[in-house]
């Protein structure tokens, strides 16, 4: 004989009910099954609200109690036939009257016993048993009702009751012994040898299955629920978690006890003692397999089987130097915990016996924190026990798995995961069995931690990493354009999915935690961004505490650099073209580079200098694979190479700068390029690099400007003076032409020292044969002492410096994903 179990939210509606009675009515007429429900979905929250009101005399609970008729009595009028309603809805009044004459003594007495409140809680079970049997008979499905208190027998432990399995066996084969029919049977309750009514506890009703499959030795156990089955995570917080087709009696206990709401530790243990099988079925998708639990586990490539995790947790530490060496200590602090009922999750210890670990429910802390420090009392006097020390508003995730036995890497996979995400673990503890590994973490961060070790267990060949984008302007947009063109790619080839989480300019700003639409982003931006407000963007940023995050400033914006630090520290990488938090004072440009290291995080920076070019990544890798640098030229401006590069024949060099600002290689003031400022940022940002102390005002800068130039009001008067002044530029020309050699505008970094200047060069220098806008970088070093190692290319344009970035963000995806 099967034994099915059916939720409350199985029997919570019309609806729901109707199905319950197809899934039923689907068993052969010779194949008969036991039928357990719950109370309908809501209903014993109610039953405890009623007990709760009528026992401070709040004459409200009359009001509860009425929604608790209305409720049944509307659901029999809709699905009992006419011709029945009557003796149905009468049977139904007849036990909520019993119900309101219980109620009515808790009033007047002002006191709700254990006793009395297990058997207030019984009436939701023993209405819907009822309830649902009767339908049952008029869809044509032979069965009996039997009222659980008749053959499960139990201890007076209200509200938890034991089970005396002796005295239930023989009751329940007693009972079935002659029976004929299928058998609805209530959940959730029994009763004392004295016929005092008790409730299970938590699961109470899939326990009562499971009891009773015991005792028939039932060919297996059906448990319909609202989901598919036991998920590897869940799914309210992983939004790609998966039904497990198969897990063994063990994964399913450590999932269960460590939160999986799905099936309940004691439902196991009558199952498992018995080697009955049980399938986690869902009453709204029956065409979905579900989960099968039995001896094995199925046969799997993931390392780990589930992922559990419980909420709203606290941890308790008793230390001190009293501790070490003295026999009994854990023995009385469990002792004093278990005389108080106070149940422990998880308990860790140091080897050194300094301290112990142990985590309690929230709920009892106060509790265990009283019965602890009685118990310790003589010790915390005399200082050789610290007061227990408390952590509160904390959460346990759990990975389990059989296959977890003797299987190397789960620990490093599990840390490294969470490490990289800022998520700090408080506590560890592994059982000897092995296919357990469970951590203590900031409730703050469960759901952050769920799906990242769910995306490194599970979907370690997809990696999702969620950008915030500052600046959609001409970098900002070519960015997005390549993300989107190569979406396809990096998600086949790569196994990234790049989610665009939020964008912002300076007017507006767009966030979405499911992802912006790169295809239509300007159109979302304009109709469904709200006011630009950075603070509030870096806020939301870190209240949504994404995995996998990574912030991209594409301005030149001091105001977004003054938040790097605090997105730094909440374990979020930058990725930035913006010179200015490198360049600016040495104390801040370290500050940032000490907060990511500290938290684990990246902040990149390669188009700071070069645009798209390898410029830092290279001098970073000579430097960490131990060459020596010995000196750094560079020609790092885009807009001066091309100017210097043009400057040749009779060519006039006022009418160059013109033609490169028509061509937008300027700034729209060229002074901002030809004061030479941007280039000793970079070859500022490159001397830090290269770990020298320097600040800005280090950097020696040759002014090339007559004076009249630098004085101009306005750009319309610069031009004037320049070509006032072009005899100055032609001057140097011709000298350099003289000698052989061309002009190019070059940093220098020898020596620690760093310098700007406008240089002649013959053509036995890599700069010499420089053409167009490109930019060049030699680096002298002692492997490249004979030969400087070159780069070239453009150093300069949105589509280059977007590329920079975007590899920025694939160098950090890759670091994320390892």
């Amino acid at each position: 004989m099967k034994v099915l179990k059916f939720g409350g939210t199985s029997v919570g509606s019309v609806e729901s009910i109707r199905k319950v009675a197809e899934i039923l009515s689907s068993f052969k007429k010779k194949e008969k099954f036991v039928v357990v429900f719950s109370a309908m979905s809501g209903i014993t929250n109610l039953l405890v609200e009623v007990g709760q009101k009528a026992s401070t005399s709040d004459i409200s609970y009359q009001q509860v109690l009425k929604a608790i008729e209305q409720k049944h009595v509307s659901t029999a009028k809709i699905l009992i036939d006419v011709k029945n309603q009557g003796k149905v809805i009468a049977q139904l009044k007849l036990v909520l009257n019993e119900l309101q004459d219980l109620l009515h003594g808790v009033y007047l007495l002002k006191e709700l016993s254990p006793r009395s409140n297990d058997l207030v809680l019984s009436f939701g079970e023993r209405l819907s048993g009822y309830l649902v049997s009767e339908f049952l008979k008029q869809e044509g499905v032979d069965v009996s009702f039997l009222d659980a208190r008749k053959v499960i027998i139990t201890d007076n432990g209200f509200g938890s009751a034991k089970v005396d399995f002796k005295k239930t066996d023989k009751a329940v084969k007693e009972y079935f012994k002659d029976i004929k029919t299928s058998v609805v049977v209530t959940g959730f309750i029994g009763s004392t040898d004295k016929g005092e009514t008790t409730t299970l506890g938590r699961g109470g009703s899939d326990y009562t299955a499971a009891v009773i499959a015991a005792a028939l030795d039932s060919e297996g156990i059906e448990i319909w629920t609202d989901v598919d089955g036991i998920m590897t995570a869940d799914p309210r917080k992983v939004k790609r978690a998966f039904t497990l087709p198969q897990v063994s009696y063990i994964e399913a206990m450590e999932m269960s006890h460590f939160g999986a709401k799905v099936i309940y530790p004691p439902t196991l243990q009558p199952a498992f003692k018995k080697r009955i099988p049980i399938w986690i079925k869902n009453t709204f998708n029956t065409a979905f397999e579900g989960t099968l639990i039995n001896e094995k586990t199925s046969v799997t490539d993931h390392s780990v089987k589930g992922i559990s995790s419980i909420e709203n947790i606290s941890m308790l530490n008793l230390t001190g130097s009293g501790m070490v060496g003295v026999p009994g200590v854990s023995g009385r602090l469990f002792g004093a915990l278990a005389r108080n009922f106070i149940n422990v999750i998880l308990i860790t210890q140091a080897s050194s016996e300094h301290s112990i670990c142990f985590v309690i429910d929230s709920k009892e802390s106060a509790h265990a924190r009283a019965a602890v420090e009685e118990e310790f009392e003589h010790e915390i006097k005399s200082g050789k026990i610290d007061k227990l020390h408390e952590k509160d508003n904390l959460a346990i995730v759990a990975v389990v798995g059989d296959n977890m036995r003797h299987t190397p890497g789960i620990a490093g996979k599990l840390f490294s995961a969470l490490g990289k995400n800022g998520v700090n673990v408080v506590a560890i503890a592994q059982g000897s069995s092995e296919i357990n590994l469970s951590v203590v973490i900031d409730k703050s961060n469960l759901t952050k931690a769920l799906n990242v070790i769910h995306e490194s267990f599970f979907l370690s060949d997809v990696k999702t990493i969620n950008v915030f984008v500052v600046g959609v302007g001409l970098i900002g947009s070519a960015l997005l354009k390549q993300l989107q063109k190569q979406g396809a790619y990096l998600l086949k080839e790569k196994n990234f999915k790049i989610n665009v989480v939020a964008l912002a300019n300076s007017k507006k700003m767009l966030i979405n935690e499911n992802g912006i639409a790169l295809t239509s982003w300007k159109e979302k931006l304009d109709e469904q961004g709200e006011k630009a407000n950075l603070k509030e963007f870096v806020k939301r940023m870190v209240e949504l505490n994404l995995r996998n995050s990574i912030f991209v400033d594409n301005t030149s914006n001091k105001d977004v650099v003054s938040f790097y630090h605090t997105i730094l520290d909440e374990s979020i990488s930058i990725v930035t073209p913006n010179k200015l938090a490198n360049s600016g004072l040495y104390k801040d440009y370290k500050k940032l580079q000490e907060t990511a290291f500290k938290r684990g995080v990246k902040l990149m920076y390669e188009t700071n200098v070069g645009a798209g070019l390898p410029v830092i990544n290279t001098l970073n890798d000579l430097k960490d694979s131990g060459d020596k640098i010995i000196r750094i030229e560079g020609v790092l401006s885009g807009t001066l190479s091309y100017i210097f590069n043009n400057f040749k024949g009779d060519k006039k060099f006022s009418d160059i700068v013109k033609e490169a600002k028509e061509k937008g290689f300027t700034e729209p003031d060229p002074r901002d390029d030809l004061n030479g400022k941007d280039v000793a940022r970079k070859i500022l940002i490159l001397a830090r690099e290269s770990g020298f102390n320097l600040e800005f005002d280090d950097v020696v800068v040759e002014n090339i400007l007559p004076a009249p130039c630098l004085k101009a009001k306005s750009v319309e008067e610069f031009f004037i003076q320049l070509e006032k002044n072009n005899d100055v530029f032609s001057k140097k020309r011709d000298a350099a032409d003289k000698a052989h050699k061309v002009l190019r505008f070059i940093a220098k970094l020898e020596n620690g020292k760093a310098e700007v200047s406008l240089q002649a060069v013959d053509s036995t220098h890599p700069f010499y044969s420089l053409s167009g806008s490109d930019n060049m970088i030699a680096y002298t070093t002692e492997r490249y002492k004979e030969r400087p190692l070159v780069i070239k290319g453009p150093g300069a344009g949105a589509e280059v410096t977007a590329a920079g970035v975007f590899g920025d963000i694939i160098r950090i995806s890759n670091y994320l994903k390892g």
